[in-house]
């Protein structure tokens, strides 16, 4: 027999009565625990204290970086008033002399960590849509169906299991130390792109890019490096923006005749695009703070050149090479010049922030 819901109204059970073959089933009484009860005063208190907590831990946090910034900018002080502006755009460092200049070094870091940025972004993103889009999975699964394993119980796991090894591979590569990018740089890198680079200055030398040969350390070895250590982060974020896209614009797409691609680079990558940058910017932030890598690899020259070639400096080497053995007078220039760089570092994700949430704002319909 069919049984009847409880919560028929009335005249529904009267007409399930009058037909042949029905069981009404009487509805069964609910528990205490199953009512609804005001919250006991334990609960109240650890609500409360929870609240109270974060809110502790926020401000804590807020007040821990303006305790940073104060306490850099006592020591930054006297520099500082000595030397203002002149500072920021004089190109020379002699702690001997007192004269202290961090131009090149500004330069350098914008240039290295914009072209570091630039190369990681087309690598990340590429990672991120490969992955999202199940490319290398799908890639696996023909093969094999041509060998006919694809219903196999212990082969039908292989496209999944490369393709999540392929994703923690690339993780991973947030785990390496940056000294150890810096030896790769040295020993690897700078071998590989210096044929490269003599065969860009002795054909193309009069376009200022490739207006110097690389002799050792210089900015394109450092953005090469820098690149890579940038991809984890720009993939990863980029991935799981692109796996968030609703299905239904995909769908919509095919339904329009779009290809599969044209869907992608249409579609779903506008739509995902405020997580991507997102993630640029973190990469961006990650790039102007690096310290050991580009101070083995940028050159550490007070040189302000555009070729890829030349030797540069970066605000981070800079204060990681002088800090061991400055005395007082250049450890205030050091720490106007790490105020400097904690001042681009805010700036870029100010304006990043900013960005994305317009953007945000501009595709909030769509999802």
């Amino acid at each position: 027999m069919t049984p009847v819901e409880p919560g028929r109204s009335a005249p529904g059970l009267r007409r399930a009565m009058r037909r042949p073959g029905i069981e009404l089933v009487p509805p069964v009484p609910a528990s205490d625990d199953a009512l609804s009860r005001p919250p006991s005063p334990l609960e109240i208190w650890i609500d409360r204290a929870f609240r109270h907590g974060s809110r502790m831990v926020a401000w804590a946090t807020v007040a821990l970086v303006f305790y940073i910034v104060w306490d850099i900018a006592v020591v930054a002080a006297p520099s500082v008033r000595e030397h203002g502006l002149a500072l920021v755009t004089h190109s020379t460092w002699d702690a001997n002399r007192g004269e202290f200049g961090i131009l090149p070094a500004i330069v350098g870091t914008l240039y290295t960590s914009v072209l570091g940025l630039t190369i990681g972004t087309l690598f990340g993103v590429s990672v991120a849509i490969f992955l999202s889009e199940g490319f290398l999975a799908g890639g696996v699964d023909t093969v094999l169906k041509a060998l006919r394993l694809a219903e196999h119980p212990l082969w039908m796991r292989l496209p999944t299991g490369i393709e999540n090894l392929l994703r923690m591979t690339v993780e991973l590569l947030a785990a390496v130390p940056s000294v150890v990018y810096g030896l790769w740089g040295i020993f690897v890198v700078i071998p590989m792109v210096r044929p490269v680079a003599d065969w860009l200055h002795g054909h193309l030398g009069w376009i200022a890019l490739f207006g110097t040969t690389l002799s050792g350390p210089g900015i394109l070895p450092a953005s090469l490096v820098l690149a890579i250590m940038v991809l984890p982060t720009i993939s990863a974020i980029s991935r799981d923006a692109l796996s968030d896209v609703p299905p239904k614009l995909r769908e919509a797409s095919f339904g329009l005749g779009a290809t599969r691609w044209e869907t992608i680079l249409g579609v779903i990558v506008p739509t995902a695009s405020t997580g991507i940058f997102g993630a640029v910017i973190l990469g961006f932030g990650r790039a102007l703070g690096e310290t050991m890598a580009l101070a083995m690899l940028a050159g550490n020259a007070n040189l302000i050149s555009w070729s890829m070639f030349s030797p540069a400096n970066t605000l981070a080497a800079l204060l990681a090479n002088h800090f061991p053995e400055a005395g007082k007078l250049e450890v205030g220039a050091l720490m106007y010049a790490a105020l400097v760089l904690l001042g681009i570092t805010l700036l870029v994700n100010v304006i990043g922030t900013a960005i994305v949430q317009r953007a945000d704002a501009s595709l909030k319909g769509l999802r």
